[in-house]
């Protein structure tokens, strides 16, 4: 999976994929300002704070977006950690890249996630899927680290091929009046790739060298 730490420049939909939940948490808990402790820990401290009671808790990949700072791969292995934080973490550090992926990376916001969505109501965890996703977070790392657009787009529409055969109600849900997949495929069409912020729509993510009517662009921080 591959998270990216932006820069709060604009005012985020809740219930959209961009980890504002967290957020929320995070500001009370630190009053605002990031602790100077061990990025790891804070990560498990927030995680804690924010799915303390919950039966069904958000995953680490929020917290840790949050925190850590830039383009970040993290690789999760149920061996470690009981699959609930990343066995690894690799760093994108280059400032090139992070640049390139300010430029190619468009953010068109779709609609925020209906009261009463539930995205788990229908489940095909088939490994050969899962293994796929897997794949299609490592090609995306990938992509920014050698500045492809080709292959960044390919990346994302993989994974969405994904989330559908895993998790249908991501992008098909009685709650849902959008047709989130028709508009999906529009821009999958006419741009090299896209993919939602999060289940349930959000935002659309369009990779694009040319600009993308209504969207707008992103700020990475990188410390």
């Amino acid at each position: 999976m591959v998270v990216v730490a932006i820069q709060p420049d604009f005012r985020a939909m809740d219930r959209a994929g961009l980890a504002t939940g967290t957020r929320r948490v995070a500001m009370r808990r630190w009053k605002g300002r990031l602790p100077r402790r061990d990025p790891a820990v804070l990560v498990r401290e927030l995680y804690a704070a924010e799915n303390r009671g919950k039966a069904e808790p958000s995953g680490s990949q929020d917290m840790i977006g949050l925190i850590y700072p830039g383009v970040n791969r993290l690789d999760y292995d149920i061996a470690a950690h009981g699959g609930v934080f990343p066995a690894h973490i690799e760093p994108l550090s280059s400032r090139r890249a992070a640049c390139w992926l300010e430029r190619v990376l468009h953010v068109l916001p779709v609609a925020q996630r209906p009261q009463g969505y539930q995205p788990l109501g229908e489940k095909h965890l088939d490994p050969e899927w899962i293994a796929r996703l897997g794949e299609s977070g490592k090609d995306c790392f990938a992509a920014i680290r050698r500045m492809d657009l080709a292959a960044l787009g390919a990346s994302m529409n993989a994974c969405m091929r994904c989330w559908e055969a895993l998790l249908p109600h991501t992008v098909s849900h009685p709650t849902i009046t959008l047709d989130l997949n028709v508009l999906l495929r529009a821009y999958q069409a006419q741009y090299p790739g896209a993919m939602y912020s999060g289940c349930g729509g959000g935002y659309l993510f369009v990779a694009s060298d040319a600009p993308v009517p209504g969207a707008f662009q992103v700020r990475i921080r990188m410390a």
